[in-house]
């Protein structure tokens, strides 16, 4: 049998949740036999990776790569911190971390389109084979950066954080490593909100005013103070949460008589250059993921049933 019907491919595709390419090969292998199509594509995995595909993947893991003058930071999660450990599941992440490096796309979808690093799959095909026969899991590629320029970065504790710091500077990216990997630490540690106190939104700023404001009046000891009194004790505590809020204001972890911003100037000074901190990203795996938790007992009797 050479060709099927749209409506055959359309059933399959209802009927297992595969994409409609894999879907119509598995018709045409299997001579227009729905219940062997579909038991074609459990062999192959991808009827499972379909059936698991709405399983929340919260786990997995954050990888930064540097290589040259271009760097990565991308989030690859899984369903269990499990599969995020095997050897296969690290190899993929590395992987598509390369792809993104070498191939520069424009976005996950793109991602997916592109042949992987090292490979003659493309991304995505090589990550429905992980799922579909090795993992058995739904893995998803959540998110990505690409940066261009003297970069450092960290990894904090297998992969649960990962932050990627980009430096305009006159000196050697070799030169500048350590300095850029110490901010991404503290980026890593801390959180911050901002990088400093120019990417706080007016609104924001506005909002924590009121907030401040309205403290006060509830405060016997300083609801009856002038307004202008009120309005410099604000003004302080704009500037304590600057300090709280962003990067460079932040005391460094590793020597809180400085700031961020004071420590990097004070490295650069002994190298004799400047250094500015240009961008600094931050992935937390799993982050905004609401994860489902789901009775193991309830879904085994589910099974049985």
């Amino acid at each position: 049998m050479g060709k099927v019907s749209v409506q055959e491919i359309k059933e399959l595709m209802t009927a297992t949740g595969v994409g409609m390419m894999d879907c119509k090969k598995a018709l045409v292998e299997a001579d227009g036999d729905m219940d062997k199509a579909i038991e074609t594509l459990r062999e192959k995995g991808l009827a499972t990776q379909a059936k698991k595909s709405g399983r929340a993947a919260a786990e997995g893991m954050v990888a930064a790569v540097v290589n040259g003058e271009v760097g990565v930071l991308v989030e690859v999660n899984t369903e269990t911190d499990f599969a995020a450990n095997t050897d296969d599941f690290k190899s993929f992440v590395s992987a598509v971390a390369n792809t993104i490096i070498e191939a520069d796309p424009a976005d996950v979808d793109a991602l997916k389109a592109t042949k992987i690093s090292g490979g003659s799959a493309t991304v995505d095909e090589a990550l429905t084979e992980l799922a579909g026969m090795k993992i058995r899991e739904n893995i998803v590629i959540r998110r990505f950066v690409r940066l261009e320029g003297k970069l450092a970065s960290y990894v904090h504790n297998g992969g649960s954080i990962g932050v990627l710091v980009k430096m305009d500077t006159d000196l050697a990216a070799d030169a500048v490593a350590a300095i850029g990997k110490d901010v991404a630490m503290q980026s890593a540690a801390l959180n911050p909100a901002y990088l400093d106190r120019s990417q706080v939104p007016a609104e924001v700023l506005e909002k924590e005013k009121e907030i401040m404001l309205a403290q006060m009046s509830e405060d016997p000891k300083m609801a009856n103070k002038p307004e202008q009194v009120k309005a410099k004790i604000v003004e302080g505590k704009v500037g304590k949460y600057y300090k709280e809020n962003c990067l460079l204001e932040q005391a460094f972890v590793k020597d809180d008589k400085l700031s961020v911003q004071g420590y990097v100037d004070a490295e650069a000074k002994k190298l004799g250059g400047t250094i500015t901190i240009a961008d600094v990203v931050r992935f937390e795996r799993g982050e905004g993921i609401e994860k489902k938790e789901d009775n193991f007992a309830d879904e085994i009797a589910s099974m049985i049933k």
